[in-house]
């Protein structure tokens, strides 16, 4: 019977569908796992990167499930979002008719995938039964005063007709539709995130199983710092001026202070700008408004600016210091007026090369550089010492900046405040494909939330679909509605709210996806969550996974859940790639997974997906390998059919053979490195290990055949039991096939994945095998290198004891990478090491790229072990094989023995 994995992959998925094996309930007497990628949009077909993914999150499951775990694994679609109205509106059809129609295409592969998702849980945030619950929440935080509404400057597309947040416009432009993004103000609804942000900075330190990376972004997003407010006289007028700063420390050197065109003060109002410069100032206030918050941000930029005609006083150098009006300064950052210091920031020494400012050097970095500063690299912006600043003179930084705080509050010109770089979260949207926001506009009652009797608010169906209109404009019916408070015409928001609010939350819906009169049961929410590993792309790092862990903690404060984080372990992808550069239709190197399945079957792409690369680094995609991977599959396959009669299951497997035993102990070392490599996600390492054992198998397979012993039948046939447990997780379909095949009953996706018996583990046996192994590839390679066909003999020499002594200590003294001085005098420190110094120098280098392949090695008598496997390598050579020491051997025509390493013997072909 040939192996037919579209057959397989048929028969299977049909099996676990009738059979519904992998739907969840919540049992108790289970420990639970809760496996979750992150919500997908349902922009049509699988990309390779979803199948990166889920193959991940499938593989774990499965694992996890056949663990024992109680395992929850479910699917759904982040299916609002401005995308589909796009397209919706230029195909001339509705958003739900576009998304329903791209969820169906997303689902088909996803199933042909053979993904362990319960499909009973499907949700998509679209369906009113979802975001029913979103505008429930709404209104909780709106009673808390979580929610509110303000008039605030927005990136506006017009093209798009919505807001964008700042990450969403790519160097001015839509990230959508690539039009100019410009500045505008409106009412918007607001989430009072940073209400939180004190906790979601803190309890970073929680998550322990969170790439250090993502953590080091939510921290620096969150950015709470420091900073000290210092009040400054403006010269002439009896007022003064707040200024802010995270770096008092080189106030000294400040020459100028800018202030933000926002500002209040520069109004005609407060009547401070002199009347000479009344007009450049406004003139350039204009200016500013017509440039987007990116724009003005842009450190490459030309720094512009107006001088206001007032002087400030340095209370530190009582050096007059002229007040700019400049577009890098925020008024949403600390109060909107910065002091400039040139000398020791980036953005200050272009403004002040642009405007003729003075530059004062008061830090000396690393390099030692104290002249004066006339170049852009000479800006000291990190760590140094304090010079040409009175009392702080020779401080570090960090002890100065304590220092001048200390003094500025002293004096009274100043005071310490924290400040955060987060900003509230604003939810508003102009669109459509979107959650309503359930709130109702009356003249006499002002905003009114929607009574929670009449959730959900559901979208209108007669609206009108035009580029740059809201549609729900078009909708009076929707529009025109009664005050629940008074009864009068009211009229209801037509904003809907940002997508982000669907996935905030998402992962506790899934666990009660049915239930009708609450958002999720409580017991069972509390039971599964957190959720157990979270797996996406590291481009949500930032604002998902903080708006995720703010809905989470607001829900645990409304006595919703109990659990405090959403998600205890986190997982970033790599991409995948092809020809070095990401896969894109843009890029015209986009690769069919439907095409693939139909051609090799999904478990061969899944394998290839899991073998290639470690989870976190991205993947370059290989026609040649997806093809050894079908091979590789073939191969097992083949060696579980080739067995046949000759395997016999028994329960327990005491074998006393040489062979036998060799056999047996690896299949147990296998089980334990599996266990060990999934468990860290180390997938590749585990199925590099699997792979290896493959070979061993079929070799054993052969000996078996010529010599059927029923110690042999039962050892080849609990090595591929255990294979085909395995390698289920990662390739379901050809492992349910095996386990049937070798007549086993019921799902092997439900059966228990094996413990390694570690007491008949033989490691010295194990190395002493894989070196052997490991030669007879070093032989094959040096044939092929020098062209051999047939050799007429193979001398192999083993290496001089005082190697492992050596190695051994060069072990026991590496930190995180080699370093040959370390390395070299940790050796010569050993006196009877001391005395192989000439050949010492050469075994150190010849070792050093190879050092970390022994961590955990165990040492063998490599000539004994040869010795012992002389005939076993002659007949894998067909020649004569001589097997000696490199320590006084006088047959060494080739001049190699030298070169022999441990478990790596040198090799003379002739």
């Amino acid at each position: 019977m040939s192996f037919n994995p579209k057959k397989i992959t048929a028969k299977w998925q049909v099996k676990w569908e009738k059979e519904g094996i992998f739907r969840t309930k919540m049992d108790k007497s289970k420990k639970k796992y809760y496996v979750l990628e992150m919500f997908p949009y349902p922009s049509g077909k699988l990309h390779m990167g979803h199948v990166r993914n889920y193959s991940l999150g499938d593989a774990l499951a499965r694992y996890m499930r056949m663990r024992g775990y109680n395992v929850l694994y479910p699917m759904g679609y982040d299916a609002f979002g401005m995308p589909a109205e796009n397209a919706a509106i230029a195909n001339k059809t509705h958003p739900q008719k576009w998304t329903e129609h791209t969820m169906s295409l997303m689902k088909a592969q996803s199933k042909l995938l053979g993904n362990s998702y319960d499909w009973d849980r499907e949700i998509a945030s679209c369906y009113p039964e979802y975001y029913k619950w979103n505008q429930l929440f709404f209104i909780k935080f709106l009673e808390k005063g979580l929610a509110y509404r303000k008039k605030a400057p927005v990136n506006w597309c017009e093209s798009c007709k919505t807001v964008l947040a700042n990450e969403q416009v790519e160097q001015g432009k839509c990230w959508r539709c690539k039009n100019e993004v410009i500045p505008k103000e409106l009412e918007q609804w607001f989430l009072k995130i940073t209400d939180y942000a004190d906790r979601l900075l803190d309890d970073i330190d929680k998550l322990e199983d969170w790439p250090e990376k993502v953590k080091t972004m939510q921290r620096n997003w969150i950015g709470r710092k420091e900073w000290i407010d210092i009040d400054y006289e403006i010269e002439g007028t009896g007022k003064k001026i707040t200024v802010s700063t995270t770096r008092p420390d080189t106030n000294f050197g400040a020459t100028f202070v800018v202030i933000s065109p926002e500002h209040p003060l520069l109004s005609k109002e407060q009547n401070m700008v002199p009347e000479a410069h009344r007009k450049e100032v406004d003139d350039y206030i204009k200016y500013a408004k017509g440039k987007t918050e990116e724009e003005r941000l842009d450190e490459g930029s030309k720094k512009t600016g107006a001088f206001t005609g007032l002087y400030c006083i340095n209370q530190l150098t009582g050096k007059k210091m002229p007040l700019w009006i400049t577009d890098f300064v925020l008024m949403t950052v600390g109060t909107g007026i910065v002091v400039g210091v040139p000398g020791h920031d980036i953005r200050d020494y272009d403004f002040a090369k642009e405007f003729n400012l003075p530059v004062i050097r008061v830090v000396v970095g690393s390099d030692g550089d104290k002249s004066e500063i006339t170049r852009r690299e000479q800006v000291q912006e990190e760590e140094g010492t304090m010079i040409n600043s009175g009392f702080l003179d020779g401080m570090d930084i960090h002890s100065a900046t304590q220092k001048i705080m200390d003094y500025f509050e002293d004096k009274g010109w100043g005071k310490r405040t924290l400040r955060y770089r987060i900003r509230d979260w604003l939810i508003s949207r102009q669109r459509y494909w979107g959650t309503p926001i359930p709130v109702i506009y009356c003249d006499k009652c002002g905003i009114v939330p929607v009574p929670e009797k009449d959730l959900p608010v559901e979208l209108p169906t007669d609206v009108e679909f035009k580029v740059g209109v809201n549609p729900i404009l078009s909708s009076k019916k929707f529009l025109d509605v009664k005050c629940p408070k008074c009864g009068e015409l009211g009229r209801r928001e037509t904003d809907t709210m940002d997508t982000f609010v669907d996935s905030a939350w998402y992962f506790i819906r899934f666990i009660s996806p049915k239930e009708k009169s609450a958002p999720f049961k409580k017991e069972e929410a509390n039971f599964f969550m957190p959720v157990d590993q979270y797996i996406g792309g590291i481009e949500h790092a930032i604002l998902h996974l903080l708006y995720a862990r703010f809905w989470t903690k607001a829900l645990k404060d409304l006595g919703y859940v109990k659990a405090d984080e959403p998600f205890k372990r986190l997982m970033t992808q790599g991409m995948v790639l092809k020809g070095g550069v990401k896969m894109s239709k843009s890029a015209g190197n986009v690769i069919d997974p439907g095409e693939l399945f139909e051609n090799f079957g999904p478990d061969t792409v899944r394998w290839f997906m899991l073998f290639s690369s470690l989870p976190e680094s991205e993947i370059e995609w290989s026609d040649k390998g997806i093809e050894s991977s079908h091979r590789f599959l073939h191969k097992v396959y083949r060696l579980v059919e080739d067995s046949g009669k000759l395997i016999e299951l028994k329960a327990n497997v005491k074998p006393k053979e040489h062979r036998s035993k060799f056999i047996y102990s690896k299949t147990n070392y296998v089980v334990k490195k599996a266990n060990e490599m999934i468990g860290k996600f180390h997938f590749s390492t585990a199925l590099i290990e699997i792979a290896s054992f493959v070979s061993e198998i079929s070799n054993f397979r052969e000996l078996v055949e010529k010599n059927p012993t029923p110690e042999g039948k039962q050892v080849l046939g609990y090595s591929i039991r255990n294979l085909i447990l395995l390698i289920s997780p990662f390739v379901p379909h050809l492992g349910e096939e095996l386990w049937e095949m070798i007549g086993e009953k019921g799902f092997v996706s439900l059966a228990k994945f094996p413990e390694a018996n570690e007491k008949a583990i033989d490691y010295k046996a194990i190395a002493a095998q894989e070196m052997v192994e490991q030669t007879i590839a070093d032989v094959a390679k040096i044939k092929e290198l020098a062209k051999i066909e047939k050799p007429k003999k193979v001398i192999i020499y083993s290496p001089v004891p005082w190697k492992w002594d050596a190695l051994k200590k060069m072990l026991s003294s590496m930190g995180e990478k080699f370093d040959f001085p370390a390395a070299m005098k940790a050796v010569m420190s050993d006196s009877k090491l001391k005395k192989h110094g000439k050949e010492m120098q050469k075994f150190v280098k010849g070792i050093s790229g190879k050092l970390l392949e022994y961590k955990g090695k165990k040492k063998i008598d490599e000539f004994n072990v040869l010795r012992n496997s002389l005939a076993y390598l002659e007949d894998s050579f067909g020649c004569e094989v001589l097997i000696e020491k490199e320590e006084g051997t006088k047959n060494d025509p080739g001049k190699k023995a030298g070169n022999a390493l441990p478990l790596k013997p040198a090799i003379y072909v002739e």
